[in-house]
């Protein structure tokens, strides 16, 4: 019953969001610590990087490490494709879906096999860095901006692992699952302002 009503707050919120981008570039164009404030500054990155590190703890090892080591690796690669001028269509689509999946895998306790988990993370962590490599020629210092930006990404995983770890105990699962499903209301708002 609960889930049902969840799915109904989220579709409300997909119908009322105004039009906006899930991703914006509006602190582009710094050093080290653009990169660094530019995934805590955004809503949309800060969701997707705590669903990440939340589930990952959830699964438990190896997922524990695994999911927030996948991330920013192959959020490299979709930082090179952006960079390289790759099109990737449905890039801010991709980056509103990441929190509202996640979050949906989190509040529904799914524990698929962990390749596919992983495939999961990977696939999101591309729109991710493809958005940020097409802004990258445009900052001051894009060593030092992709620099920050990923330690800011550790940070974010981690502190989602730090709360994820919550589910060794009953209330602590049921906290962890309602993170899930607040980033899960979230992505529906991202994903309703990004369409």
């Amino acid at each position: 019953m609960q889930v049902s009503k969840l799915l109904w707050v989220a579709a409300l919120g997909v119908l009322l969001a105004t039009n906006a981008h899930a991703h914006s570039a509006a602190d582009i164009g710094g050093g080290f610590v653009s990169g660094l404030l530019h995934p805590v500054l955004g809503w949309d990155h800060v969701a997707a990087m705590v669903a990440v590190g939340l589930w990952g703890a959830f699964l438990g090892s190896p997922a524990l490490w695994l999911l927030p080591v996948v991330f920013p690796l192959v959020m490299a690669v979709g930082g090179a494709l952006g960079l390289a001028g790759v099109n990737l269509p449905g890039v801010e689509i991709g980056i509103a879906a990441s929190a509202l999946v996640l979050g949906a895998m989190i509040l529904l306790a799914a524990r698929p096999p962990l390749w596919i988990a992983g495939l999961l993370v990977a696939c999101f962590a591309i729109f991710h860095g493809h958005a940020h490599g097409t802004e990258l020629p445009e900052a001051a210092s894009p060593l030092a901006y992709s620099l920050g930006f990923v330690i800011a990404t550790g940070l974010l995983h981690l502190s989602g692992i730090s709360f994820g770890l919550l589910v060794r105990w009953p209330l602590g699962r049921m906290a962890v699952r309602a993170a899930g499903a607040l980033i899960a209301i979230a992505g529906a708002v991202f994903l309703g302002q990004a369409i």
